[in-house]
């Protein structure tokens, strides 16, 4: 059996300890990461797949997909004007067609009302290869941007204006032309085991040998062989609602579901959950828990319009998550964890930016972590070089796929928290796990 291996960087401070139950969404523009940012910063909030380029030819070349048209959000009150004068009147918003990809967009459209009540707003819903294609695990499909490509080719063809997306599908690597305009206030970020109503256990040790957990994640799958190995694992697709009424007839013969907490929050099935997965057991999906609202890098209105939704302290956890799996060059195939939090400084104001990050072989075996620290906050930027001497980020490309308003100083640290984590972790064996998985 291969070793556990651990590594641990150093950092001061104390640790946060995180308060799940006390949630805030807060807009963070370019007006907030001023000399005061730390303050503004959430502490009491939740903790802190697919790492390939899009193929440039094929979504210029892609067909505009069919698209759903949903009655116009109409925003009529007076607008609040937060950064500067946006000409354009009438936006739309792309979206995918399931229950929860619309719940979550007409949160993103219901928050922007309250910045910009003086717009309109209306949402089209298309599907996507992920969503049409439900009877082969995701990481055996072979198809990149399962989740995103649509909706893509709907943006650039100025279809819609921007798309909703769970941060966790999108690539690190975005499509010419493309930015990130906000990165929304994270939900709980966490894994969660949900129990068939069939059964009267509690969690997934108190599980009999042999119970099959349903779940399509290799990331799950190979850190649950590792915790809780006299289960079964079976691949399990399909909206929540399916999943539930497959996991609660006894003829499928599931035990549990494994699911991301955000998710079935924001579907109102809460009350489902049986036990939170925490870092001892489950390093979650990097960018899970938050939405991106995807928009055209030269359209400045609607970036104007969605920086209001920006939150200070989602975005700095997720730029450097992006960045360790930029840096690995993982998807959906590759068994990688994050999970981040925060450490205070001596004045109780936020400082140091902690993320852990785990590789896996996908049936657990091989399995190694670390963790990086760093003070994102500190007012000389971090520039981090390959080894090559090339700049990850240079004058030009810099920040292509987060939003360019924001200070850039402490994206450049959050983006070295995730690069310098990532070197940890080859340093540890990670190249090697990850080439054989790929080959």
């Amino acid at each position: 059996m291969a070793p556990i291996i651990s590594s641990v960087g150093s950092g001061a401070g104390r640790i946060i300890k995180t308060d799940y139950k006390k949630k805030e969404i807060r807009k963070a523009g370019q007006d907030q990461l001023s000399s005061k940012l730390q303050e503004n910063v959430l502490l009491e909030s939740s903790p802190s797949i697919l790492e390939q380029n899009i193929s440039r030819i094929s979504l210029l070349k892609s067909e505009s997909p069919q698209i759903e048209s949903k009655k116009p959000l109409n925003l009529s009150n007076s607008e609040t004007n937060l950064n500067g004068s946006i000409s354009k009147q009438s936006f739309i918003v792309g979206s995918r067609k399931s229950n929860l990809a619309v719940i979550q967009t007409e949160f993103v459209m219901e928050n922007l009302k309250k910045h910009f009540p003086g717009k309109t707003l209306s949402l089209v819903t298309m599907s996507t290869v992920g969503d049409k294609v439900l009877d082969v695990a995701l990481s055996k499909i072979g198809e990149k941007s399962l989740f995103t490509k649509e909706l893509e080719v709907a943006l650039y063809s100025k279809t819609v204006d921007m798309v909703v997306h769970s941060l966790k599908d999108l690539p690190t690597t975005l499509p010419p032309n493309m930015s990130l305009g906000a990165i929304l206030a994270r939900e709980d970020p966490r894994d969660v085991a949900i129990m068939s109503l069939q059964t009267k256990y509690t969690s997934l040790s108190s599980l009999p040998a042999g119970s099959v957990v349903g779940t399509s994640s290799v990331r799950r799958i190979a850190q649950l062989k590792k915790a809780h190995s006299h289960l079964v694992f079976r691949d399990i697709r399909g909206n929540l609602n399916t999943r539930f009424a497959k996991l609660d007839n006894p003829e499928n013969g599931y035990s549990a579901l494994i699911l991301a907490a955000a998710g079935v929050k924001r579907l109102g099935f809460g009350d489902r959950i049986t036990e939170y997965l925490d870092d001892n057991t489950m390093f979650y999906a990097v960018g899970q828990g938050a939405l991106a609202v995807e928009i055209r890098t030269d359209d400045s209105d609607t970036e104007k319009l969605t920086r209001s939704l920006v939150d200070t302290k989602t975005l700095l956890e997720c730029t450097a998550e992006r960045s360790l799996m930029r840096h690995l060059e993982g998807g959906c195939s590759i068994p990688i964890g994050v999970w981040s939090s925060w450490k205070l400084d001596s004045n109780n104001k936020p400082s140091v930016l902690v993320v852990r990050g785990m590789v896996s072989s996908v049936d657990g075996v091989d399995y190694i972590n670390s963790e990086y620290s760093f003070n994102v906050f500190s007012e000389s930027g971090k520039t981090t070089k390959s080894k090559t001497n090339e700049m990850v980020f240079d004058s030009e490309s810099s920040f292509e796929s987060i939003p360019r308003s924001l200070v850039e100083t402490y994206m450049e640290n959050a983006e070295h928290v995730g690069f310098e984590l990532g070197e940890k972790l080859k340093s540890l064996g990670a190249e090697r796990i990850l080439s054989n998985i790929q080959h």
